[in-house]
């Protein structure tokens, strides 16, 4: 599975003429446990688009804006890009290589079946326990009772062993 977002849109100075400057996409994307970080520009978003639009399903891409640097336009089209790629990724079952190139993804396996293990054999893998947000960092309760299990189970961790050598027992 890959997971794509665009978290950042930054103005980066042009090479060759320092007073022209244009607009740099951070696309953070996650395929097989692993993040990596790819660079983008609008044009190159639009030249993947143009490649791909008539092999496989794509929403509708984000217009271009004129006002390029104003940052309530540059949040928009950053958001706009962002639905737009995780469309492609979502509405294709086989992604076209020129995607897999875009993301700079080397050796996705795209079919399900080849990853999972021959049946009657059970995996050697064990799920891991996520969370959404962090079960410690929480406002303020407003339950009535309190939660009991949480707090047993943060003071079977948390609280050091008050043993002492005189007190243990013969």
């Amino acid at each position: 599975m890959i997971a794509v977002s665009i978290p950042a849109a930054e103005p980066q100075p042009a090479a060759r003429s320092p007073d022209k400057a244009h607009t740099v996409f951070r696309v953070e994307v996650l395929c097989n446990g692993r993040r990596h970080t790819v660079a983008k520009r609008y044009s190159e978003f639009q030249a993947l688009h143009k490649r791909i639009k008539k092999t496989c399903k794509v929403p509708d891409f984000p217009p271009r804006h004129v006002p390029n640097w104003m940052p309530k336009v540059l949040e928009q089209r950053r958001q706009g890009l962002e639905l737009y790629i995780q469309g492609v990724l979502y509405h294709n079952k086989e992604l076209p290589q020129d995607v897999l190139d875009f993301l700079k993804v080397r050796r996705y396996q795209q079919d399900p079946q080849a990853s999972s293990p021959p049946a009657g054999r059970p995996s050697s893998q064990r799920p891991v326990v996520g969370f959404c947000t962090d079960p410690y960092a929480r406002p303020p309760g407003t339950d009535l009772l309190p939660d009991t299990v949480l707090s047993g189970v943060l003071q079977g961790l948390y609280i050091p062993l008050s043993c002492t050598p005189s007190q243990a027992a013969p």
